[in-house]
């Protein structure tokens, strides 16, 4: 069943039984009113007659009638009420006034019994004897409540006919005007998907719950575009950044025909080049692999040891900068994260990199670990306060930095990693010159870490 047709169906059946309900409760109370009504006519006459003697109200209100009952059961005036053991019961006294229905030669009574202590009647000769104990019973035809129930339900009826139509015709407007926005929301959907359109937006709406969907769509829609853009100028920016290196090997390869014609110097020049060339690039085509993965947390979190990781990431540095001679000095206490291990393993390991890469021959690169903060300065020229806002940006290479090795993304993998771990990168400048990255994350237990291992 579509979802129009449902609504319909719950706001045609929830009309129709208030309807329903109403009509039900209404004719109770109008029945239960008309028979008060002739219940205190009953009782009235009940008490007159007692009082008098006689049926006072006989002949005065339609079809009254009444009889007096002794305790075995034998009427003693009146008559044409069938004697019942309730009646007898009243007449001893052992049971207090009460009011039934009862049907009579097929037609509806109401009846009201009441001991009437002992009585007199008169005799045959016209006289007044004095009896024993009885009970007075008072009956009146409720035609007239019969009747006017009759018509009530007749009204009633169509009234419930009347709002079931009408339950009808308002389910199917309320079905339709409910259904406008998500009928736009699910064109707009249709649209995207044929097109992949993503610039697409909807009017905004209220602050109902439609107006809500509306908003969460145009942000779904706002992230899929901003995300396509970043796709593309991923993908422009790596095409500017390959043809450099691609070009340089295509140059030296072209060399390589006249392979003969060089010395062995100028060989082992161009054989070099080649090697670093292809180191970049595969350096450059690692970066993209690790940006392309976003903030996806395609690789599983861990517990494990910061300052472990940062001493075995220092180790490796320590090989690549002997020819420059320079000292890598750490200062770190235990502590325990919980992140991709790998992803952060290459972030430190790029901000060793990039503070190895600026300093001098001989020079000294200052890290410290303590509790889930690792800091790394170098003792280089710094960084220019225009090159702050931009130093994680992917593919930016500050001017002073474009003569150096290098594809722009190591800084950006650092950022990306941290945002992953549900940590934060910064960068500012040491007092006494040189540049200070710090790589903050999330600590986590020593004891979760332990039992992981």
């Amino acid at each position: 069943m579509k979802l129009r047709a449902r609504l319909i169906a719950v706001a045609a059946v929830a009309v129709v039984v208030a309807v329903l309900g109403a009509s039900a409760a209404s004719y109770i109370a109008a029945r239960s009113s008309l028979l008060n009504s002739v219940d205190a006519t009953l009782h009235a006459s009940a008490f007159a007659t007692l009082d008098h003697g006689g049926p006072v109200h006989q002949g005065i209100v339609p079809g009254l009638n009444f009889e007096y009952v002794n305790p075995k059961g034998a009427v003693l005036s009146g008559g044409g009420i069938p004697v019942t053991a309730t009646m007898r019961a009243a007449a001893r006294g052992a049971l207090s006034p009460y009011f039934s229905s009862v049907t009579l030669s097929g037609q509806g009574f109401r009846e009201y019994v009441v001991s009437a202590g002992t009585v007199r009647v008169v005799t045959e000769s016209g006289e007044f004897v004095t009896l024993t104990p009885a009970a007075l019973v008072v009956v009146l035809p409720l035609s007239g409540v019969d009747h006017q129930l009759s018509q009530l339900r007749e009204i009633l009826i169509l009234v419930a006919l009347g709002g079931v139509v009408l339950a009808l015709l308002l389910a199917w407007l309320v079905g339709r005007t409910a259904l406008v926005p998500v009928n736009e929301l699910t064109e707009a959907i249709e649209q995207v998907a044929a097109t992949s359109d993503v610039t697409l937006r909807l009017e905004p709406g209220g602050n109902d719950e439609l107006g809500r969907l509306r908003a969460s769509f145009n942000n779904l829609l706002a992230a899929l575009d901003l995300s396509l853009a970043s796709q593309r100028q991923l993908v422009l920016d790596a095409g500017h950044e390959l043809r450099t290196p691609l070009t340089s090997l295509r140059t030296n390869i072209e060399v390589v025909r006249r392979l003969d014609e060089l010395t062995p110097h100028d060989r082992e020049v161009l054989i070099d080049d080649l090697l670093t060339q292809m180191n970049e690039l595969t350096s450059l085509v690692g970066d993209l692999s690790e940006l392309a993965r976003g903030d996806q947390p395609n690789l599983a979190p861990t517990h494990f040891s910061l300052d472990q990781l940062v001493e075995d990431v220092v180790a490796v540095a320590r090989t690549h900068a002997r020819a420059s001679n320079i000292d890598f000095v750490i200062d770190a206490t235990p502590c325990y994260v919980f992140a991709p291990r790998d992803r952060i393993e290459r972030a430190v390991g790029n901000l060793v990199d990039n503070a190895r890469k600026w300093s001098e021959v001989g020079g000294v690169v200052e890290i410290s670990c303590h509790d889930g903060v690792v800091l790394v300065r170098d003792h280089g020229p710094g960084v220019n306060d225009e090159d702050l806002p931009h130093i994680f940006d992917r593919f930016y290479r500050a001017p002073s930095a474009r003569s150096l090795p290098g594809s722009g993304l190591g800084l950006a993998i650092v950022a990306q990693a941290a945002k992953a771990a549900g940590g934060t990168v910064a960068v500012t400048n040491a007092p006494d010159g040189g540049a200070l990255f710090r790589l903050a994350l999330p600590v986590s237990d020593e004891d979760a870490s332990e039992k992981s291992e």
